[in-house]
């Protein structure tokens, strides 16, 4: 073999294996391309009009059109924008293709410069290829004496370019589907993905089936438009009916009043609004214009509680609505949309890098022009200016929250218990988020009344002033030693069930004590957040323990209680049960139960992690059956131990106190609800 000297070359295959397996994760999204590259086109002709450099027809109306046809199996996207010369043609669409990857390669797939690649060198056409057996472009430039041209390619290496037959200026693009993607010549499925990523284009975007028959609508001849398709007139005569009047007499009255008519050919109804609410200023919005709004794009018909309007020029363009949806934590899961645009073109839901984790919960859209996107506008780039743009819309969130609160009280307690889930969530995940919200928090006590972390630590820093007073004596030494103390902590008691904590409740509304309701999954997390935050406040639930003010004067003796709990333990055959006697203030209660606030976050911790087969009783986790001694039927238990009934009266007692802590087993209650019957039987003898 002869000795040859040459060049490494990569030539146009290797260009569409990257573009249908890396360019695009979604085959559907090569409409999104071909319709935004229509759009572009018709803006470009605006431009070059409003430049004075070509002047539009008396009944010009820019639109990109979609036509399938299920029998030819091919898919039409008509614009009628700037159009294209033999020339540009080539530069735009021949050259990119078929000037090798590795160019491409190295300028695009991994840019991170601050350009914008939407639209450059026409990569978004290529992404009919993916569904594409053939592709044609019939186009028709804008300028003086231009000649059509028509293209075509099958996805190979070749492609020819000849003289076309267009009439009008722009662009009309052919893809004959291959046999995996019929589907989108099907009229039902394109609507769906039309309507999914271009329902806010600029530009109106019409659907049509080929070979349709003609549809029709009657219109009243006062609505007739000027580019309307009469087919006939129609005259409706007054319609009359005999009635009864108020005399009984009988008498023919008009019911429906003459009418002249238009049958004409049926209007197209564009699939795009392009002047979306959130284009708008927010001065030009009414309070229906935003519900109108939030009901047809995420098809909820539960009004949002409010919504924030985002409008900003500088140090970046961006736009949009976040509404604050109405949650009904028994039933919905708290999970939003926040869909996310770029000049009216639809990325994707929920990206976490444009938005912060917290917002994902509420619902709305955001539109970036300057996003730096990648090729397949399905990646972000520049981490730097996405988190500003992350941190510019958390300020504006915390921003409208805070000055609600300050301006209008009445409101945004009327929404805390819907939004306060979303609030805590945020605090969690932000830590700017949460130093703006601190002072805003709302906390609803047992008398349904809000207030604020600070009302908290006060109403509860005074009680614990008083439980303490009677015992502040210190020794010169004593004090010495508790110097290095830590701070004491002021305890803020909460109820995460009002139902099943009644007694509780009312035990410390007998005492002038209050509480906080924390009745949602979240709380756990923050209010333990809060204590980190905060080292001298500290969470109890109602039914930790039993404070000072609970109690009476006086304490049931040793023997008395030693008496009691080995009863009770032997009675439930429950040889570690822990018993405590006191004297309650509240001589109804005969038992209550208790369970330290560690050992309620450990057995919730457990569960959150579905470490159900651990014993709760390594962390200590046992609740304290607590007898009331002042209560007659403690009293008699004590004294008449040896009782035929004194077991059951053990048994009931226990589940009783256990029912306003928490849920029976299944077992548990039938077994309750079996010894209650035993007991009423006892009452009728």
């Amino acid at each position: 073999m002869a000795e040859k000297h040459g060049n490494l070359s990569i030539n146009s295959e290797n260009i569409f294996p990257i573009i249908k397996k890396w360019l695009y994760s979604d085959h559907d999204i090569f409409v999104r391309e071909l319709v935004s590259n229509g759009c572009d086109a018709i803006t470009k002709l605006k431009k070059l009009e409003v430049m004075g450099e070509y002047t539009f027809a008396d009944d010009y109306k820019p639109a990109v059109q979609v036509v399938v046809d299920s029998d030819a199996k091919t898919l039409k996207f008509i614009d009628n924008g700037i159009g294209m010369t033999a020339d540009e043609v080539e530069e735009y669409i021949t050259q990119i293709a078929f000037s090798g990857a590795t160019e491409f390669l190295e300028k695009y797939k991994d840019k991170t410069t601050d350009d914008q690649m939407i639209g450059h060198f026409g990569l978004g056409f290529y992404s009919a290829f993916m569904v594409a057996d053939e592709v044609h472009i019939d186009t028709l430039s804008f300028k003086e004496g231009a000649t059509p041209v028509h293209w075509t390619c099958d996805g190979g290496t070749e492609y020819d370019m000849k003289d076309g037959d267009r009439t009008t200026v722009g662009t009309e693009i052919t893809l004959f589907l291959n046999d995996e993607s019929l589907e989108f010549c099907n009229e039902y499925r394109m609507r769906e993905v039309i309507e999914k990523y271009c329902s806010f284009m600029p530009v109106n975007i019409y659907l049509s089936k080929a070979n349709a028959e003609q549809e029709y609508e009657t219109i009243d001849e006062a609505d007739l438009k000027d580019d309307d398709v009469v087919v006939e007139h129609i005259h409706e005569d007054a319609k009359t009916e005999e009635k009864e009047n108020d005399k009984g007499e009988k008498e023919v009255v008009e019911v429906s009043p003459a009418r002249d008519r238009v049958k004409i050919n049926k209007r197209p109804v564009s699939l795009s609004d392009p002047n979306p609410l959130w284009m708008k200023h927010p001065n030009e919005c009414s309070d229906e214009d935003y519900k109108e709004f939030y009901r047809k794009v995420f098809m909820d018909y539960k009004e949002p509680l409010f919504w924030i309007h985002l409008n900003m020029d500088y140090p970046f363009n961006l736009k949009g609505i976040l509404y604050f949806p109405k949650i009904n934590t028994e039933y919905d899961s708290i999970e939003g949309t926040i869909k996310l645009y770029n000049n009216q073109v639809f990325i994707a839901d929920n990206i976490k890098e444009v938005i912060p984790e917290f917002l994902l919960l509420l619902k709305g859209v955001i539109d970036c022009p300057d996003l730096p996107l990648n090729v397949s506008r399905s990646a972000l780039q520049n981490d730097g200016f996405v988190q500003k743009i992350s941190e510019y819309i958390s300020k504006k969130v915390a921003d409208k929250l805070t000055g609600m609160c300050k301006t209008d009280r009445e409101s945004y307690e009327k929404y805390w218990d819907d939004i306060s889930p979303f609030i805590k969530f945020g605090c969690i995940k932000d830590s700017k988020f949460a130093e703006k919200l601190h002072d805003y928090i709302l906390f609803k006590d047992i008398d349904n009344k809000y207030l604020t972390l600070k009302d908290c630590i006060e109403q509860n820093k005074k009680a614990d002033t008083e439980e303490k007073a009677e015992d502040t004596e210190k020794t010169e030494d004593t004090e010495k030693k508790d110097e290095n103390k830590e701070p004491e902590k002021t305890t803020i008691f909460y109820v995460t069930d009002a139902v099943q904590q009644s007694q509780y409740i009312n035990m410390f509304r007998e005492a002038g004590k209050n509480a906080v309701i924390l009745s949602h999954n979240i709380d756990t997390t923050f209010i333990s957040h809060l204590e980190q935050k905060d080292q001298t406040i500290q969470f109890k639930r109602i039914d930790a323990d039993v404070t000072e003010e609970l109690k009476g004067e006086g304490a049931a003796d040793e023997e008395t209680a030693k008496a009691l709990t080995e009863l009770f333990r032997k009675s439930l055959n429950m040889d570690k049960l822990e018993v405590k006697v006191e004297n309650l203030k509240n001589e109804s209660v005969a038992a209550m139960m208790t369970l330290s606030e560690e050992s309620r976050r450990m057995q919730d911790m457990m569960k959150m992690y579905n470490m159900y087969g651990m014993d709760p009783g390594m962390f200590g986790g046992q609740e304290t059956l607590v007898l009331n001694i002042s209560h007659p039927l403690v009293k008699y238990l004590a004294e008449n131990q040896e009782s035929a009934h004194a077991e059951m009266i053990c048994q009931q007692l226990y589940d009783l106190a256990m029912l306003s802590h928490k849920q029976l087993s299944p077992d548990e209650m039938t077994k309750f609800v079996q010894r209650s019957n035993e007991i009423l039987m006892l009452l009728t003898k």
